[in-house]
């Protein structure tokens, strides 16, 4: 099949490159406004208890989690907020905030008369206020609302008071902003340093741009899929950042694989087109099923209940996709016009050492001659590293994802030091079907109960506000928004921070609590024990999806049951080294000043599964380029020792330099100066290099050493599907035995020296 194909290219290989910039502009035209189209949603699960109690809130009251807070401030000396003057400017203040567009519902501690809205020395009071709509309509209001209710005292018309905003929605805004900013450095940052290290890596300027303009191709085709994607479905703007992080880094590591098989190939006296038509039939089958397997991994996003999540394998297999078919077409196509021009403008000319020589023939070598002793370093060594993620804690992103001098968080640091509650973040108990009037006695009775619980602050309901298990505020005015005809509500402002171990526990004492109707309990830390559920019920189904598919994918491309078990054993041991690193550093905050973050006890729950399926497949990436020659001098050869050492010499150093440009480019992701986004970057930057040098230069060639021919074992009944249904192409390929000479293995037919 790639034969067929590579063929085809030779043939016309104009035609395909004049098709390629065809559809590089097409795609540019279409996708290239695929922003406008995406959502800045997609983190509710609509099947969990928490959406269903916030939509019944939101559909039946007119109400839910305030996403506007404004920090009212007096900055006289001996003044409070209960001055007469000050009073006066607070309740207009939110008479004025909830007649701007958008604006549903505006209270604050003046209109409600709430002790907690109240700062503990009496000089701040808050002002919460909602906004109607989906979170798109939310996050494109308050770019103009904010700004205009960020006061200071000369402009409130009232010289001894400042008002500053923070919220939800702003915090949303101002963490896309700087997200937006920090993406914009970090391409700035990882494109000319990718170059420059392209050009070390081939020695030849032509030769290094050609990665580059794969990469490109591959971004915008994948911005355009997007765009389709998103007309029939709700796709993630974040998913724009793996697009581009992704589209680079795989553009690059195929291509080089790509352009190193052809420029081999021409060193061994083939003529253009038929180095062109071999370097398909071998890197290029490679590339396709890397890629493959990277597709696979990310596939596994799509069975978890946030849009956010699915977003991101509708984005990472896009890229994947463009990014493997420009590798596998357009580049052999563009070799072939080019020729040995690919080696033009050489900056310095590397001669390649013969087989048997290289530094990575050499490592291999001497871990096959000690492999037990190597093997249980390594894992010693990763088991070291994964220790910390025993201890792993997850919680939903705040104001604190953000630098401590961003004006929000600053804001939400003020709230969180002198007021006693978190009144913008209370749980919120929902019953349908239920007279509040008739069972007045009933909510009362159950509100009561409520305010005792561990951490609550205060219980706000039909029957009035309880605290303690007392009434400190009769039925009245303000709670008449607890009432309706056949439905009721209540209100459960927790004392302790909603994201947090204590605010989850107090979501489960409501919960526990027996009620005398049927209830819903929703609100923010609500949501993060939905989410917490949801998504640690899919992992394990992720895991046994990325499981069965890479080793069905693997053996049909080897023919062997114990590849593909060592490579998955490999992988997971990789990958909880990383985390386990990722938990010292940002969950408990070894390395906070350093990287300028705040550490709060607690990962981001969909940063390590996205990061898990990103890091597995491109594990997999580096593991079938090095397997692919291995099994290639296997075949040639039969020689279980040499065909390691000789297919990680050929592959090392490719292996090598695709993972330094890779963690280039997440590297360069790691400057952002949003958590989240820099635990990213590290933590696939970790991934990416811990997997091309302790794994491949270390436990595979010591497990295949030990394995020997037991490597490409498989039973018969399976021996006979691969036969029929397996990856084959066959390739009259030259081996490097004569080359490497007898010497090569010599000591390694001995028993293994431990």
């Amino acid at each position: 099949m790639f034969g067929r194909l590579a063929a085809f290219l030779v043939r016309r290989r104009r035609r395909v490159l004049l098709g390629a910039v065809v559809a590089f502009l097409v795609a540019g035209a279409l996708g290239g406004n695929v922003a406008s189209r995406l959502s800045q949603g997609g983190f509710d699960d609509p099947g969990s208890e928490s959406w269903k109690a916030d939509h019944v809130l939101e559909k039946t009251f007119d109400q839910g989690d305030p996403q506007v807070v404004l920090l009212v401030e007096t900055t006289k000396k001996g003044t409070t907020v209960d001055d007469p003057a000050i009073a006066d400017y607070g309740r207009q203040l939110t008479e004025r905030l909830g007649a701007e567009r958008g604006v549903v519902q505006s209270q604050s501690y003046w209109t409600l008369g709430a002790p907690p809205l109240k700062s503990a020395d009496g000089t701040k009071a808050l002002v919460l206020a909602r906004l109607s709509g989906s979170q798109d309509d939310v996050a494109e209001r308050i770019k103009t609302l904010a700004p205009a209710f960020d006061l200071a005292p000369a402009e409130t018309g009232a010289a001894a008071v400042s008002v500053r905003v923070s919220g939800f929605a702003e915090i949303f805004h101002e963490v896309g902003h700087q997200i937006e900013k920090d993406l914009a450095r970090a391409e700035m940052i990882a494109f000319p340093i990718t170059l420059v290290l392209l050009v070390l890596v081939f020695g030849s300027v032509v030769a290094a741009s050609l990665p580059l303009v794969i990469g490109l191709l591959a971004i915008v085709a994948a911005f355009l899929s997007l765009s389709v994607i998103a007309g029939l479905t709700e796709v993630s703007i974040f998913a724009l950042n793996l697009v581009t992080a992704m589209g680079l880094g795989l553009a690059i590591d195929y291509s080089l694989f790509i352009v190193s098989r052809f420029r081999e190939e021409l060193r061994h006296g083939h003529a253009v087109d038929d180095a062109v038509i071999r370097t398909v039939q071998t890197a290029g089958r490679t590339v396709a099923f890397s890629a493959l397997t990277v597709a696979v991994s990310l596939a596994a996003l799509l069975i978890f209940p946030l849009a956010f999540l699915r977003s991101f394998a509708y984005a990472g297999i896009s890229v994947v996709v463009m990014a493997a078919a420009g590798a596998v077409i357009v580049l052999p196509a563009l070799l072939a016009a080019l020729g040995t021009r690919v080696d033009k403008w050489v900056v310095f000319r590397r001669h390649p050492k013969e087989v048997g020589e290289g530094f990575w023939h050499r490592v291999a070598m001497v871990v096959m001659r000690r492999p037990i002793p190597v093997a249980t370093a390594a894992i010693l060594l990763l088991a070291v590293l994964g220790g910390p993620f025993l201890h792993i804690r997850f919680t939903l992103p705040d104001d604190r994802v953000m630098p401590a001098s961003a004006p929000a968080r600053q804001v939400m640091d003020e709230i969180r030091a002198s007021f006693p509650s978190q009144e913008a973040y209370p749980n919120t108990v929902v019953a349908t079907g239920v007279d509040p009037t008739a069972r007045a006695g009933d909510v009362a009775g159950y509100a009561t109960r409520l305010s005792q619980l561990p951490n609550a602050a205060r219980v706000d309901s039909a029957a009035g506000s309880f605290i303690d298990g007392k009434l400190v505020l009769p039925p009245g005015s303000l709670h008449e928004r607890f009432v309706s005809r056949d439905a009721t509500w209540l209100s459960v402002v927790p004392a302790v921070e909603p994201m947090s171990k204590d605010g989850e526990a107090l979501v489960k004492a409501i919960r526990a609590t027996p009620a005398p109707f049927a209830v819903k309990v929703g609100g923010s830390a609500a949501m993060l024990v939905d989410e917490k559920a949801s998504l640690f019920g899919m992992i394990p189904w992720a895991m046994l999806i990325i499981a069965l598919s890479t080793f069905v994918l693997l053996f049909l491309m080897f023919g062997s049951v114990l590849v593909p078990v060592k490579a998955l054993v490999l992988n997971v041991l990789s990958l909880s080294a990383t985390f386990g690193a990722m938990v010292w550093i940002f969950q408990e905050g070894h390395l906070s000043r350093a990287l300028d973050f705040t550490a709060i006890g607690a990962l981001d729950t969909t940063t390590p599964i996205l990061m898990f399926c990103i890091a597995f497949g491109l594990s997999m990436d580096y593991e079938v380029f090095l397997l692919s020659r291995i099994k290639e001098e296997w075949d040639a050869s039969g020689d279980n020792v040499r065909s390691v050492a000789v297919g990680l010499e050929h592959t090392g150093r490719i292996v090598t330099a695709a993972a330094a440009l890779l963690a280039v480019v997440f590297l360069a992701f790691a400057t952002s100066r949003i958590t989240f986004i820099k635990l990213f970057g590290i933590g696939l930057t970790m991934a990416v290099v811990m997997d091309a040098t302790v794994i491949r230069a270390t436990l595979v060639p010591a497990f295949m050493r030990l394995a020997g021919r037991a490597n490409w074992w498989a039973p018969g009944p399976l021996r006979r599907v691969y036969e029929r249904w397996g990856i084959h192409e066959h390739v009259d390929l030259e081996t490097s035995a004569a080359v490497a000479g007898e010497g090569t293995t010599e000591g390694l037919h001995e028993p293994v020296s431990v």
